[in-house]
C-alpha cells in the first residue's frame, strides 16, 4: 500500500512554483503579493530561484502565496 502526501508542496520544485505563480499573477502583481526585488526589479524565474534558495523567509512566503493560490482562498 502506497502512502499519499497531503502537503500540497509535495514533488514541486521550486522553480515549477515560481513558473505557476508568475503564469498565475505575472510579474508585477507577484511582486505586489511579495514585495521582494527579485519580483519587482528586472524579474526573471532564474534571478528569482538564486535568491530565493539563499533567503528561507521569502522562500516561505512565496511557498504560503502558491499554497493560498492552490487552494483557491
Amino acid at each position: 500500500m502506497q502512502q499519499v502526501s497531503n502537503d500540497p508542496l509535495h514533488g514541486k520544485t521550486l522553480e515549477k512554483i515560481v513558473t505557476e505563480l508568475v503564469a498565475y499573477f505575472g510579474w508585477e502583481d507577484l511582486g505586489q503579493h511579495i514585495p521582494i526585488n527579485c519580483f519587482n526589479s528586472n524579474p526573471s524565474i532564474q534571478s528569482s530561484l538564486k535568491f530565493l534558495r539563499k533567503t528561507p523567509w521569502a522562500r516561505k512566503k512565496v511557498e504560503e502565496l502558491y499554497v493560498r493560490m492552490i487552494s483557491g482562498k
